[in-house]
């Protein structure tokens, strides 16, 4: 009980403490203004005062600063949004240089290369994106973002109807859509149509039919590839993904005739 009504001492001294540096009248004293004879010329001379006082050097490069990151709060871009970042550092650094703020100078000074190396990724992956979309539609460039894993013949990579979460791209052995009777030889695109699917569903079972290896990256990670490659990401995956659908058609096509012929011949 005592150390109960000891929280409770405490917390009311906070409070009345708070209460008493918040009164507008101690506040007004903190200001240089006399509480008893306030006018809105004394209020506004008194905070131009202090806007004049604090024009130096170093606070308009911090004002610039500040500027700068908050643009980057605005920005849905991810490169626009680094460049910002470290120019915003860039002026924070300078401005703790200039006020003699060790703190200041050395955490935006810090913060400079770890965005020049985000940066410098971020580059490096938009330019592959738009070499991959000028090219032959290679994966090859997806590669350093994707994950090994291995399976034996007999394994199942996945069932239909089961929750998608990640993409394939096989790397060597044989893997069979079941559904269809295609073989997904090495260099092969699966589970692709997943990441469009509603409620990411798989839309065929597939199996190894000879030991392999594949290469497997998450939907998570093909959307952050989205966003940082200025969305060229997004049209490369439609159109393996239109590809895909095409070829399905066209197997379902060549399906339909045979079993059409197949009639006419009984």
């Amino acid at each position: 009980m005592r150390s109960i009504a000891d929280l409770s001492t405490i917390l009311n001294r906070i409070l009345d403490t708070a209460a008493d540096n918040l009164r507008i009248a101690k506040i007004l004293v903190q200001m240089g203004l006399d509480p008893n004879n306030i006018t809105y010329d004394a209020l506004f001379d008194r905070l131009l005062e202090i806007v004049l006082a604090n024009i130096t050097l170093a606070n308009l490069f911090a004002l610039v600063g500040a500027v700068f990151l908050v643009a980057t709060l605005l920005m849905q871009r991810m490169v626009p949004l680094r460049v910002a970042n470290m120019v915003g550092c860039a002026f924070f650094a300078i401005s703790g240089a200039l006020s003699e703020s060790v703190a200041t100078f050395l955490l935006y000074l810090l913060l400079l290369p770890v965005n020049a190396v985000r940066l410098g990724q971020l580059l490096r992956l938009v330019k592959k994106a738009r070499n991959a979309m000028q090219g032959d539609m290679s994966m090859e460039w997806l590669k350093p973002f994707m994950t090994e894993r291995r399976y034996r013949h007999g394994d199942r990579l996945f069932r239909k109807g089961d929750p998608a979460t990640e993409m394939f791209l096989t790397v060597t052995g044989k893997f069979l859509v079941k559904e269809t009777g295609v073989e997904f030889p090495p260099g092969r695109l699966m589970g692709e149509l997943g990441f469009l699917t509603p409620n990411n569903r798989r839309t065929a079972t597939v199996e190894c039919i000879e030991d392999g290896q594949v290469l497997t990256i998450t939907y998570e990670r093909l959307l952050e590839i989205y966003f940082q490659s200025n969305q060229q990401f997004g049209y490369y995956i439609l159109i393996l993904t239109s590809q895909r659908l095409l070829e399905n058609n066209r197997r379902l096509q060549e399906n339909i005739s045979r079993l059409e012929s197949t009639l006419a011949q009984e």
